[in-house]
């Protein structure tokens, strides 16, 4: 099973669409997961088009900074726990960084907001910094965000997928790029802390 994985989109302050890449990536997918900051949930409207789709309810969507609230939408939520194939996957948005020490943050935060419940796989946003982590062993998952990554201006960014069809999940980054996407380079990348 291939699932296709966005965050901080900021549509349409980044930009009146999502780059057409995007949609592209994800045609194949069985279903989205968004880590919220969609900003205007037309975003979820245009990926549901290709699968089905759960999302986080970011801090873009409760009115800060001036924004619209987003209405309540059965597919946005401030948590999710989602079994696919057997594997328990949480989905959420706000894990706050950097992290120091590192990976306590992450794992206090997963204790946090999903207590008392074993996940294989933590998909998370609000960073707009990619990262993949085996976090006491969950997979731990962080797309960046296809518009703004590293809080940048506006630029092809990132996004990820999520793959259930060994014994163990695994995951990737692909960055954006003029003509589709390639995958991301972790030796060339820097986290900004």
């Amino acid at each position: 099973m291939k699932i296709g994985l966005i965050s901080d989109t900021h549509i349409p302050e980044a930009m009146p669409e999502l780059w057409p890449h995007v949609f592209d990536q994800f045609r194949d997918v069985e279903c989205i997961l968004h880590a919220g900051d969609i900003y205007d949930f037309s975003v979820l409207d245009r990926l549901e088009q290709i699968a089905p789709v759960y999302a986080a309810r970011g801090n873009g969507e409760d009115g800060s900074g001036g924004r619209e609230v987003q209405p309540n939408d059965h597919r946005v939520r401030e948590t999710w726990t989602i079994n696919l194939l057997g594997f328990n996957i949480g989905l959420t948005h706000y894990i706050p960084m950097p992290e120091i020490p590192p990976n306590l943050t992450i794992q206090k935060w997963k204790n946090r907001l999903f207590p008392d419940t074993h996940l294989d796989v933590l998909v998370y946003g609000d960073t707009h910094v990619e990262q993949i982590d085996l976090i006491d062993n969950t997979l731990c998952i962080n797309p960046g965000s296809p518009t703004y990554p590293h809080n940048l201006s506006l630029q092809f960014g990132t996004i990820g997928f999520l793959f259930l069809d060994e014994p163990v999940p695994r995951a990737e980054i692909m960055q954006l790029t003029d003509s589709g996407t390639t995958p991301f380079d972790w030796a060339a990348s820097r986290r900004p802390w």
